[in-house]
This record gives structure tokens, C-alpha cells and sequence, in this order.
């Protein structure tokens, strides 16, 4: 089930357009009636100080919300804030949207450094966790390269056998050498470690809110349901009788070596009930 238009009127009103448009991009890319588990994860670095004074992290994680909203029934999304570590795990839903990214940041100290893999880790565990048999979509905002770039590459090896498609989202001019990495990891090609291509990476440029919600929407699925057509050929996703895509409990992700992140709101009542 997708939340209805008639849910967002009434606890998300400033988002019904989002909405609508959301809607047109997930009929185009043929995801109607399919449920998706949405992530957001959020840079924390110092360079991404200027994407959160100008609004544009909000602007982004509405967005987000738009999209979930008809991929999910609950109206809510796991958030992963990061830097050099795990900033937070928290989330954002339709019935508090409005300032949701001030109020979350407010409470995280200094910006950090740049570790995607922090991130990528803290979602694993977190899918692992929460039993879920529907694909995943991560929708992975960052401004520029990571610190550790192995960790990173070995992460996104390690996730291609697994029900998990990481789409990453540049803050910055697609053109700039700050995404040359991102660029590297849509493109591996080893068919030993990476037997299907689980990534995908666009630039929204310095100014995220000047793309239309149209063309974003496009962006954030238009690589998402060939992954899902190729890992269902790869049994990494099955079909159910009612034509959903599920997961495998054999493709359940794996125990990870990292120490367990601070937990809150939807992470904390999902992973300790």
C-alpha cells in the first residue's frame, strides 16, 4: 500500500505537490503498487555547512518524503546522518516534516570529515535488522569524495549481492573532480566482485532546489528498476504471488565487525522491541 494523496493533505499539506509529482515518476518507471524501503543518508561534513544554512538539505529530504510516501505505507523515513563516523540515526515523517533538518542538526556538534562508509554500514545493519523483505532504495547525498575510499569500494562490492541499490546524489557541478570517486564506484566493473551493478550516481548542482522535482524524481529511479530486473535475475530479489519483489532470507546482510551506532526514534523502536 502507498500512503494516500487524501494522509498527505491532511499531515503533510505543503508536500502534496511533491507528492503528485513523485507519482508521475514512479508510474513512468513502471514501480506503482511496489513497495520500496526508502533510506535518506545526509553528509555531515564541514564543506556541506553552506547545503544546510541555504535550506537545501530540507528541500532534499522533502523530496525524499514525496517519493517515499508512494513506496512505502507509513509515511516515515530512516535517516542516517554522517561525517568522519555516524553522526545519528534518526527520522523524518510527513506529520513533522516542516524545519525537521534544523531541528535534527541542532543537537549534532561540529561537522566532521568524510566517510561514506560509516554510512553504507549503519544502513546494512539497519536493513539487516529491521526483517524487511522489500528492495531498498538509499538515497546517498554527499559534496564531495571520502576519506577512505577502499572501505568505501569494499562496502559497495560486498553490497552487490544484496537487496540494496545505492543511489548517489551529488551537491555540486557534475562536472567537478569532487565526484570523480562517485563516478568510479557507478562504473566498477569486475564481475567477480560486483555480479550486479548496485549503483548509480547524478550531480544535483550547487543549487539543488533550482532542479524541478520532475527531472529529480526521474533521476533518483531512472537506474533503480534495472537493478531490480537484473537482481531478480540473479535471485539476490524474488517475486511473491502478488507480484511484489521480496528478499530472499538467504540474502539477509551480514553481521558487520563495526560498533552499533547511537540509536533514535524509528532505529531505536525498530532494532530494541
Amino acid at each position: 500500500m502507498v500512503v494516500s494523496l487524501s494522509k498527505v493533505e491532511q499531515s503533510a499539506p505543503a508536500l502534496v505537490s511533491l507528492y503528485k509529482t513523485a507519482g508521475a515518476s514512479v508510474e513512468t518507471y513502471g514501480l506503482s503498487g511496489q513497495t520500496v524501503v526508502v533510506y535518506l543518508v545526509v553528509d555531515y561534513s564541514y564543506s556541506m555547512k553552506s547545503y544546510y544554512k541555504d535550506g537545501s538539505v530540507q528541500a532534499l529530504a522533502d523530496r525524499v518524503l514525496g517519493l517515499s510516501a508512494h513506496l512505502g505505507d507509513d509515511g516515515t523515513v530512516p535517516v542516517v546522518f554522517f561525517s568522519s563516523d555516524v553522526n545519528t540515526l534518526t527520522e523524518i515523517a510527513l506529520g513533522d516534516h516542516e524545519g525537521r533538518i534544523d531541528r535534527i542538526v541542532a543537537g549534532l556538534g561540529s561537522m566532521g570529515g568524510t566517510n561514506y562508509h560509516r554510512a553504507m554500514d549503519a544502513v546494512i545493519r539497519h536493513y539487516r535488522e529491521s526483517g524487511s523483505t522489500a528492495p531498498a532504495l538509499v538515497l546517498f547525498h554527499t559534496d564531495g569524495e571520502p576519506n577512505s575510499k577502499s572501505e568505501a569500494e569494499r562496502l559497495l562490492y560486498e553490497a552487490a549481492k544484496l537487496p540494496i541499490f545505492w543511489q548517489f546524489i551529488g551537491l555540486g557541478d557534475q562536472n567537478s573532480g569532487q565526484f570523480r570517486f562517485l563516478k568510479k564506484l557507478d562504473q566498477l566493473a569486475d564481475p567477480q566482485k560486483r555480479p550486479i551493478d548496485n549503483a548509480g550516481f547524478f550531480a544535483v548542482g550547487r543549487n539543488a532546489r533550482r532542479m524541478s522535482d520532475a527531472k529529480l524524481y526521474d533521476l533518483m529511479l531512472s537506474e533503480f528498476p534495472t537493478w531490480l530486473a537484473a537482481a531478480r535475475a540473479q535471485g539476490i530479489v524474488s517475486t511473491g504471488p502478488d507480484g511484489q519483489a521480496i528478499v530472499r532470507p538467504e540474502s539477509a546482510l551480514r553481521d558487520s565487525s563495526a560498533p552499533a551506532p547511537e540509536r533514535r526514534g524509528f532505529w531505536a523502536r525498530l532494532l530494541d522491541r
